[in-house]
C-alpha cells in the first residue's frame, strides 16, 4: 500500500512539474502555433525547415506606398516554404507607422516582433529598460550564425548596435555604398529640371537663383508643353521629406538646411533653423511661392510621395522641375531623358553650398523581439535567414528571377520590365527592412544596381560645395536620451510648422525674434548641447 501511495505521489509530482514548469525544458523547446508545449523534435537548431510543424509569428512592419501585403511577396512566400514559419503581418503604411507603433507599445498589445522596426535610441532605451523588448545576445550566439558572422567581421557594426548597458536589443540595417562625402546619401536632395522645356524656350540650365527664378517664370507663362493651357507646374517638392525637401537651396545663402536642421561646422553643432541664413532663405523663397513659381501642394501633401509621383506622370508633361532622390521614379523611364540634374546654385551674395546628410550607412533598431514572443528561438532563426548575404541582397532589392540572376556566384541585375522605374519596382518586390549589405558584399555577392552607381557619381560632383563634416549616428546615454526626447518632438513640430507657414504666407522677418525666444523656451540650446556632448564623446572615442 505504501509503495502504491509513493508511486502515486511521484506520478502527481512529475505531472505537476511538467504542467506548471515546462520552462525547465531545454530552451530550444518551442510552443506549437496553438500554444501547447512541443518536444524539441519540432525545433531544428540548424538547417531547414526551422520547425517541422508550422509555427505562426505575429510581426508588425511598415510598408512602402506601392508594396503589397508582405505575404504576397515572392521572397516571403519562399521563406515560409523553406522555414515552415508563417508570418501574420500587420503591415502599416509608412506615413502612419511611427504613430501606430507607439500606440501599440503604449497599449501593451504587442506583436512577437517589429520588422523594419524604426526604433529610435529613445525607444531602444525605454523598452529595453522596462523589458518590452528582449536582449538578443544569447540568441545571436546560439541561433543566428549569419548575424554572428556579420558582427565578428565588422566589429564597428557590433559596437554601433550595442547599447550603453553592453547588450544588443536590435539588429542593424544598411547598404555600405560609398563613405564620407562620397556616401550615396551624403546629399539626399537632387534638383531636376525639364531640359526639353528649356530648349524650347531658348534658355540655359540655371546656375544661380536669379537665373532659376527667370526659368520658372517662363515655365509658368510661356506654355512650354505647347498645349495652349496654363497647366504647367514650375517647381514641386515635398516639405521636410527626407529626399524631397528644399533644404539644399538654403545653401545659396551660406548654410544648407538638412532634414534634422543640424550641421557640423569646425566641430561645432549648429542648429540651422536658428541662423540668419535660414531666415534670409525663407524670406526669399516665400516670394517664389507668392509668384506661383512653387507648387503650394509641396507644403500640404507631405505624408505620401505618391502625390509628387503623380505630378511627374500626368498624361501631358506638366512638371517643370522637382526635388527627389532620382529623376526616373518621379517622371518614369519614358520622360527621364527630358530632365537634367542641376548643381548647387549661387545665391544673391555668391554663396554656393549644400547641406550634408547626418547619420551613416547603417541604422540600428531595425528588428526587435518583444517579451510576449513565445517562440524567440524560432524568431531568431527566421530573422537570421535575412542576414545570409545573398538573401540580404534580395530582401533589399528583390528576388532572384525577378530582379536578379545568378552568374558565377554573384547576383546580377536583370533588365527591368519595360516602362518600370527601379525605385517603384523595388517597393513592390522587396521589403528592404533589415540586413546589411557591406562594401565587400558589393564586390563578391551582389552587383550594385545601376542607378546607385549613377547616384554615387553624381554625389561626387557635389563634394566641393558640401559641408565637410556631419553628425554620425550617435548613441546617447539613457540620461541624454531622456533629456533629448523631452525637447526634440516639440522642437521639430514647432520649427517645421513655422517653416511651412512662412514659406507659404510670409512673415518671418516680423516674427523672427519671438521665434528665437520660443526656440529657447522649448530648449533648443540644451538640445544642441546634448548632441554636442555625444558627438565629442564619439569623435574622441571615449
Amino acid at each position: 500500500m505504501k509503495k502504491r501511495r509513493l508511486s502515486l505521489m511521484l506520478a502527481l509530482l512529475v505531472a505537476s512539474c511538467l504542467f506548471a514548469a515546462g520552462c525547465k525544458k531545454d530552451p530550444a523547446t518551442t510552443p506549437e502555433t496553438k500554444g501547447t508545449e512541443l518536444t524539441t523534435s519540432n525545433f531544428n537548431e540548424e538547417g531547414l525547415p526551422i520547425v517541422n510543424e508550422k509555427v505562426t509569428l505575429k510581426i508588425v512592419s511598415p510598408k512602402a506606398p506601392l508594396a503589397p501585403n508582405y505575404n504576397e511577396m515572392t521572397l516571403f512566400k519562399n521563406l515560409e516554404e523553406t522555414t515552415n514559419v508563417h508570418i501574420e503581418w500587420n503591415n502599416i503604411p509608412e506615413a502612419d507607422y511611427q504613430e501606430k507603433k507607439n500606440l501599440l507599445l503604449a497599449s501593451g498589445d504587442l506583436p512577437d516582433a517589429f520588422y523594419n522596426a524604426g526604433f529610435s535610441d529613445f525607444d531602444l532605451t525605454k523598452y529595453s529598460e522596462d523589458g518590452t523588448i528582449i536582449p538578443l545576445d544569447d540568441l545571436i550566439d546560439k541561433y543566428m550564425p549569419n548575424v554572428k558572422k556579420l558582427l565578428e567581421n565588422n566589429p564597428d557594426i557590433k559596437d554601433f548596435i550595442t547599447s550603453p548597458d553592453g547588450k544588443i536589443y536590435s539588429l542593424p540595417h544598411g547598404e555600405e555604398m560609398g563613405s564620407g562625402q562620397e556616401w550615396i546619401a551624403a546629399n539626399p536632395y537632387f534638383f531636376f529640371i525639364n531640359k526639353n522645356w528649356l530648349d524650347k524656350l531658348g534658355m540655359e540650365v540655371p546656375t544661380t537663383l536669379d537665373e532659376l527664378h527667370d526659368v520658372l517664370v517662363a515655365f509658368r507663362d510661356k506654355d512650354p508643353n505647347g498645349n495652349g493651357k496654363k497647366d504647367e507646374n514650375p517647381m514641386s517638392f515635398i516639405h521636410m521629406w527626407w529626399c524631397a525637401d528644399i533644404g539644399n537651396f538654403f545653401g545659396s545663402f551660406g548654410l544648407g538646411d538638412p532634414n534634422d536642421h543640424l550641421a557640423v561646422i569646425d566641430g561645432k553643432i549648429v542648429y540651422t533653423a536658428a541662423q540668419e541664413q535660414y531666415k534670409e532663405a525663407i524670406a526669399y523663397f516665400h516670394k517664389w511661392v507668392e509668384e506661383g513659381l512653387i507648387d503650394k501642394e509641396s507644403f500640404t501633401q507631405t505624408s505620401d510621395p505618391n502625390a509628387l509621383f503623380a505630378k511627374g506622370k500626368t498624361p501631358e508633361v506638366t512638371l517643370g522641375s522637382f526635388i527627389w532622390w532620382e529623376e526616373t521614379e518621379i517622371v518614369g523611364p519614358d520622360r527621364e531623358k527630358d530632365y537634367v540634374l542641376v548643381g548647387p546654385l549661387k545665391g544673391p551674395n555668391g554663396e554656393q553650398k549644400i547641406a550634408r546628410m547626418n547619420g551613416s550607412p547603417f541604422s540600428r533598431g531595425s528588428f526587435v523581439i518583444t517579451k510576449d514572443n513565445k517562440y524567440p528561438e524560432v524568431t531568431a532563426r527566421w530573422i537570421d535567414q535575412h542576414y545570409e548575404p545573398k538573401m540580404t541582397a534580395q530582401m533589399h532589392w528583390g528576388p532572384i528571377g525577378e530582379v536578379y540572376e545568378e552568374k558565377d556566384g554573384k547576383l546580377v541585375n536583370l533588365p527591368l520590365p519595360e516602362g518600370v522605374a527601379m525605385g517603384e519596382f523595388r517597393q513592390k518586390v522587396a521589403p528592404n527592412g533589415v540586413g546589411v549589405v557591406t562594401a565587400e558584399d558589393f564586390e563578391t555577392i551582389v552587383d550594385m544596381e545601376e542607378r546607385a552607381k549613377v547616384r554615387i557619381e553624381r554625389v561626387k560632383t557635389f563634394i566641393p560645395y558640401m559641408e565637410k563634416e556631419n553628425i554620425p549616428a550617435l548613441f546617447f546615454t539613457p540620461e541624454e536620451v531622456e533629456k533629448k526626447n523631452l525637447i526634440e518632438s516639440d522642437l521639430k513640430d514647432y520649427v517645421n510648422k513655422k517653416r511651412a507657414q512662412w514659406l507659404m504666407s510670409g512673415g518671418i522677418e516680423k516674427e523672427w525674434d519671438s521665434y528665437i525666444n520660443d526656440l529657447k523656451k522649448i530648449g533648443y540650446e540644451e538640445y544642441v548641447k546634448i548632441i554636442q556632448t555625444a558627438y565629442d564623446r564619439q569623435v574622441s572615442g571615449k
